[in-house]
């Protein structure tokens, strides 16, 4: 597979390849709690999270079903709002955004990938792909961007020829053409195989490396932990454990 570079290739990394300082936090998390009311009864998802992410980073969020790693997610991507704190993307503040301004965040700097691929099934790779394309500001091409998850080939095959392992493929794909500058991955392996799996993993750390993007995992699988700079636990709405690797594995050296 060919390299795709952009502005922002080794963007998160001095030219030594070490990550950035502290003061570079791109995401600034500060006493974030989200409680949902259901009736009389409060589920507390979150609380009292404080966490900073930077450029460039690879983060795996690790913990058990519940323990509200998506609800995390859904607050780092503008899809859901805390109900105490604030959180800061550089200089937009997305506690206090209307919901048109979490939309514009959400177009411009931000990816997602779903443990289900969310295809549309009457359109090829290339036209899924290009839908996102179409609305971003300085795209890859969609062809481009599927030569960098290895489905180039595929391009003009619909959803229903494609196998689970592909169509998680194209999914990143058109996650990653509109250039996000964080690619946040709710169970991305969760519905594979163990050799689609790793195949998955692969992409995923070869556009961390090749776009500089921002990516946050979250599993439940504590071996991808080891192709990770930081590794966050969260239990029961709070983060018990942040550890950082001294180096990250690659997908091919990690087993479970």
């Amino acid at each position: 597979m060919t390299s795709i570079a952009s502005d922002k290739d080794k963007a998160g990394h001095d030219q030594a390849g070490a990550p950035l300082t502290e003061a570079e936090a791109v995401f600034q998390v500060h006493g974030v709690s989200k409680i949902y009311r259901i009736g009389e009864v409060e589920l507390h998802a979150l609380r009292e999270v404080n966490l900073d992410l930077y450029r460039g980073e690879f983060v795996v969020l690790l913990g058990a079903s519940g323990s509200g790693k998506s609800t995390l997610l859904n607050i780092l991507g503008g899809l859901d709002r805390p109900t105490l704190g604030d959180v800061h993307y550089l200089d937009h503040d997305l506690t206090a955004a209307s919901d048109e301004e979490l939309t514009r965040f959400r177009r411009e700097h931000v990816g997602f990938v779903f443990q289900f691929y969310n295809l549309i099934p009457s359109l090829t790779a290339l036209e899924n792909v290009a839908l996102v394309t179409e609305i971003a500001a300085n795209p890859l091409a969609p062809a481009d961007a599927l030569a960098l998850v290895g489905m180039g080939e595929r391009c003009h095959h619909f959803p229903s020829q494609l196998s689970g392992g592909e169509q998680q493929r194209v999914a990143i794909a058109r996650a990653v053409a509109k250039r996000p500058d964080v690619l946040l991955c709710d169970e991305p392996t969760g519905a594979l195989d163990y050799a689609t799996g790793k195949m998955v993993l692969e992409v995923l750390e070869r556009v961390n490396r090749e776009l500089g993007t921002i990516t946050v995992v979250i599993t439940h699988n504590a071996a991808i932990a080891a192709m990770a700079d930081r590794v966050i636990r969260i239990s029961s709405g709070r983060i018990v454990e942040i550890r950082r690797n001294t180096t990250r594995a690659s997908p091919a050296e990690i087993s479970w």
